[in-house]
């Protein structure tokens, strides 16, 4: 492997990292701020679906500002701005600040998120698959870190405070930042010209597909990493939070190793989908389960099918674009992709207050899963010729 894939694997592993660690430092923390804060379940919901909402939001500014600015540049800005606003959430306690600053650090990750396939498309154009599953690693890492270390390690370290938490999950972000600073002139750029088109083209199907895949498996994904918490403390099994969070991400990481050497064959084709469709509301079942194994064990096996899908959507908009518009159908797949996931958890959270039943609460996950189910129903078959070659450029050449 040479000096440059390597450079550009590592790259995309620590662009992974920093767009979801902060992301996902709320969850372990949410009954100390719901005790805090004095939040309904609705606003926990609402803080949970902020930074989701944003993702929605800013993809398309994030795409204007790949065209202008370059794929590089863009994702460097972003990560800054992620970065910058998570620590800064730990002012107050405050709902204001709270809120305020997870908007900006929502917006960060949201102008991230359509740099990276883009730079994947140009750094490895003929290894989309292997290339996405390393920078999903990083993503999957970066959760597990976040869901795994807050309540055991960070927690005691901010001396108990959810507020200092989040300045501490923030410190690795600004200096993986750097490093990607210092070392991303040695790779290609991609778009950064006037010239370059950013607005999406909505009339064509394969964005709606591929938004509603991003839709389904993020629904699914962050309704059940909000409401899990919330779910076993209304269960009166407090204890269970910890390990039922670390087995629904460190679950992702199996799947994403496995991902490394699988990508090039499933890329672009329709029965994984199906399959890990049906193992998201097989895995939630196991969850709802009495015994005091069955959280850990139903969380890990979400976890297990939410990196597969995560994987193989993620890397299909270098498959089905033209390089200079991977950030383009990438933007609009984020832009719809996370407003049906912003939305979806909202309403479990509202049947939660509605009905009284904490099981209503893991609705957008099976609406979820189900979506994943219909659009990939939609999907070319592979070798047909959609998009630049219906997934035929997975191969071995590195940048």
């Amino acid at each position: 492997m040479s000096r440059h894939a390597v450079t550009g694997f590592g790259l995309l592993w620590c662009a992974g990292l920093d767009v979801r660690l902060t992301l996902l430092a709320v969850p372990p923390v949410l009954p100390l701020i719901h005790r805090d804060l004095r939040l309904s379940e609705t606003g926990i919901a609402a803080l949970t679906g902020l930074p989701v909402f944003l993702l929605a939001a800013a993809a398309i500014p994030g795409s204007l500002l790949v065209a202008r600015l370059g794929a590089r540049r863009a994702l460097l800005l972003g990560i800054a701005l992620t970065g910058v606003a998570s620590g800064l959430r730990g002012v107050g306690p405050s709902v204001a600040v709270l809120f305020g600053m997870t908007l900006l650090m929502g917006t960060g990750v949201a102008i991230a998120q359509p740099a990276i396939p883009a730079l994947i498309g140009q750094w490895f154009p003929d290894d989309v698959g292997r290339a996405t599953a390393v920078y999903v690693n990083g993503l999957l890492v970066g959760e597990t870190l976040s869901a795994s270390l807050t309540l055991p390690v960070v927690l005691p370290l901010a001396s108990g405070r959810w507020e200092a938490s989040f300045v501490l999950w923030a410190i690795p972000v600004v200096a993986t930042g750097l490093l990607m600073a210092w070392l991303g002139p040695l790779l290609p750029d991609a778009a950064g010209s006037p010239a370059v088109r950013w607005w999406p083209d909505w009339d064509r199907g394969d964005t709606w597909r591929l938004g509603l895949l991003q839709g389904g498996a993020s629904a699914a994904y962050f309704g059940a990493n909000a409401f899990i918490p919330e779910f076993l403390r209304a269960m009166g099994r407090p204890q269970a939070i910890g390990g039922a969070l670390a087995m629904l991400n460190a679950g992702q990481l199996p799947a994403s190793l496995l991902a490394l050497g699988l990508a090039s064959s499933l890329v672009g084709r329709r029965f994984p989908f199906v399959v890990v469709s049906l193992g998201i509301l097989g895995g939630l079942g196991v969850f709802l389960l009495g015994p005091s194994w069955a959280p850990a064990a139903g969380a890990g096996i979400l976890g297990l099918c939410f990196a597969f899908v995560l994987i193989l959507t993620l890397a299909l908009p270098p498959v089905y674009a033209a390089p200079d518009d991977i950030h383009r159908l990438s933007a609009a797949m984020f832009a719809i992709g996370y407003l049906y996931s912003f939305v979806i958890p909202l309403l479990g959270g509202a049947a939660w207050d509605l009905a009284r039943a904490p099981g209503a609460a893991f609705l957008p996950v099976v609406v979820g899963a189900l979506t994943v189910l219909g659009a990939a129903a939609g999907l070319p078959p592979r070798g047909t010729g959609a998009g630049r070659g219906g997934g035929g450029r997975e191969g071995g050449r590195s940048p």
